[in-house]
Parts: C-alpha cells; sequence; structure tokens
C-alpha cells in the first residue's frame, strides 16, 4: 500500500453511492477522507543524522586517536588539530545523512510506527472538525479516514455515536478494510467499510422523519 491516491473517478461514485445507500437507513452522517501520506517527517531525518554525527568521536576516541583525550588543546598542537578534523568529519556526516535520509522513499521507512500512528490519528481529528462532522444536529457524524503511507485506517466517531458503539466494533471494520487495501482494493475495501458502518449506525439511530442529508457523500482526497 503505497502512498499514491490510485483511485478513478469511478470508484469515487461507486463509494458515494455506498454512502447514500448507508444513510438512507440511518439518522447518522458517514464521511469519508483519504490521504496519500498524513505527514512529511521532515525531522526525523535530521535528528538521525544529527545522533550519527553526535557518535562521530566515540570510535576515534576508541581507536586511540586522541594521545591523551583530556589533555587541554592549548597544551598540545596535535589535540587541538584533532578537534578540528573530529568537527569536520561531523559536520560532513550530517549533511551527506540529512540529504540521503531525507529522499522520500528512505525517510519514511526511518519513521517510528508509533510516530506514524499519532501523526495519522491527528489528522483524522483534524479532518473531522474541519469538515464539521461535530456539527450535525443529533451529533451523529462518523469519519472513515485512511492514510496510504502511514498503513492506518480509522473511525472517528462523534459523542452520540461513541455512547452507543464500542470502539472494538469500529476497529474490527478498519482491520478488515486495511486487508482490503492491502489487496489492491482499495474502493472495494472503503465501500465494505461504508457499508459496515451503515449497519451499525441503522440499529443504533434509525432515520427520524423528514432527516436533513447534514454532510456531503463525496469522498475527499488530500
Amino acid at each position: 500500500m503505497a502512498g499514491k491516491l490510485d483511485i478513478t473517478e469511478a470508484d469515487r461514485a461507486r463509494v458515494r453511492a455506498a454512502v447514500e445507500a448507508a444513510e438512507s437507513k440511518t439518522a447518522g452522517e458517514i464521511f469519508t477522507v483519504i490521504a496519500g501520506v498524513s505527514d512529511d517527517y521532515r525531522i526525523v531525518p535530521l535528528l538521525w543524522a544529527t545522533l550519527a554525527a553526535l557518535l562521530v568521536p566515540l570510535p576515534l576516541l576508541l581507536a586511540g586517536f586522541f594521545s591523551d583525550p583530556w589533555t587541554y588543546p592549548g597544551d598540545d598542537s596535535m589535540a587541538g588539530f584533532s578537534a578540528v578534523f573530529v568537527y569536520l568529519v561531523q559536520l560532513v556526516v550530517f549533511v551527506l545523512l540529512a540529504v540521503v535520509l531525507s529522499l522520500p522513499a528512505i525517510r519514511v521507512h526511518l519513521v517510528p510506527r508509533s510516530l506514524k500512528e499519532d501523526r495519522a490519528h491527528a489528522l483524522a481529528v483534524q479532518q473531522f472538525l474541519a469538515h464539521g462532522l461535530h456539527m450535525t444536529e443529533e451529533r451523529t457524524g462518523v469519519l472513515i479516514f485512511i492514510s496510504l503511507r502511514e498503513h492506518y485506517a480509522e473511525i472517528v466517531a462523534d459523542a452520540a455515536i461513541a455512547k452507543k458503539v464500542d470502539q472494538a466494533v469500529w476497529d474490527a471494520a478498519m482491520r478488515d478494510l486495511l486487508a482490503e487495501i492491502k489487496a489492491g482494493r482499495l474502493a472495494d475495501g472503503l465501500i465494505a467499510a461504508v457499508g459496515h458502518t451503515g449497519a451499525v449506525l441503522a440499529e443504533h439511530f434509525p432515520p427520524r422523519p423528514r432527516d436533513a442529508n447534514e454532510l456531503s457523500d463525496d469522498l475527499v482526497l488530500i
């Protein structure tokens, strides 16, 4: 599963139809978002490069590069020269690693899984608020969020739903969704997740008389 948003207009139409069908059976509101990536993680390569540069003096010390590492540089011209040399090596190591590790194909593999999940969750919450899912009349908005680069999927439910539906219900649906995406069936997996979400909402929040569609049914790509 890559970060590329590989979904056609026909797929988007299918997702929209699935949302419309699911919402016809519930007072809940379903909103879908797919992100190619949740963060650029530019700071991560710099942190790795900094750590490597800071460790440069250690092997030099262990190898006896300094005749007396505790000697004040002014007391020993070689010690002063060595300090400059080590500084230059550190600088070169930092610059080279910062450039190489910042390449997108490499950078993504340096990011800890926990950080990827934190960034993806933060973007999911941001999208939930940005699209007004917390402002529906009965607080029944549900966001189905996918971040491809992070291999992450989440359902963010508003207050009224969270009181009635256990998080484990959503977690199971998201595991199934991720399995479909890994198999190359992004649209099919999302449509299945919409159907599952609609069934859960229909159980707890049946349609109301003169129920209005408060949120767009279109799939949002970011």
